[in-house]
């Protein structure tokens, strides 16, 4: 899982405008880098501009998926991550970072005129392509899902050598001649009323 941008475009008028971003592009080579930053740019601003406030969308585009919300106040959030990135975490990322631009940055400085790039600070979309690169550990019902799959895999597994040393047992009453047939006989029906219980 990948987070490659984040970012905050105007998109009330046309061409929509990248207010700030931030990219994460260490895993393409130092030469691709520009050329993979301006296609980033130029694909949320598209998919921003044609995403309709107050709406939400992804767009696949060959291994890239961006993800789209578009406010009502004239701003839209992107980001784009390959197609393993769980677009739930993308989403409340979207919302989360939308509501704080909305809050810390006057209306003024973006929603009108002109904006040059660079000239709008939010150290928010820097710390959060960094957090988010491991969504389990950024997000709250994430981690809670990973520690309930790891939980059912130990399950899983111990109640695979019960069964295993319950198999081992029925093997070793079989042979043994120091049981009676009687005994022999409760083991077995024991183990028929107790098989009722059996979780799989």
């Amino acid at each position: 899982m990948k987070l490659y941008y984040i970012g905050i475009i105007r998109n009330s008028s046309k061409p929509a405008v990248e207010l700030c971003c931030a990219k994460e592009l260490n895993s393409f080579s130092f030469f691709e880098r520009k050329s993979v930053g301006e296609f980033m740019t130029f694909f949320s601003s598209t998919v921003a501009e044609r995403t309709s406030p107050s709406q939400r969308q992804s767009v696949e585009e060959n291994n890239y998926i961006a993800h789209t919300y578009a406010r009502s106040e004239g701003i839209a959030g992107v980001i784009v991550a390959d197609k393993e990135y769980p677009m739930r975490v993308a989403y409340s990322l979207l919302n989360r970072l939308l509501d704080q631009f909305l809050t810390l940055v006057p209306r003024g400085q973006w929603a009108q005129g002109p904006v040059t790039a660079g000239a709008i600070q939010f150290p928010e979309l820097d710390t959060s392509i960094i957090k988010y690169q491991n969504p389990s550990q950024a997000d709250s019902i994430m981690r809670v899902q990973q520690e309930l799959d790891e939980t059912k895999i130990v399950l899983h597994k111990a109640i695979e050598s019960v069964l295993q040393r319950g198999e081992e047992l029925d093997s070793l009453v079989a042979k043994s001649s120091a049981l009676s047939s009687t005994s022999k006989m409760f083991y077995k029906e024991a183990k028929k009323t107790n098989s009722c219980c059996v979780i799989a």
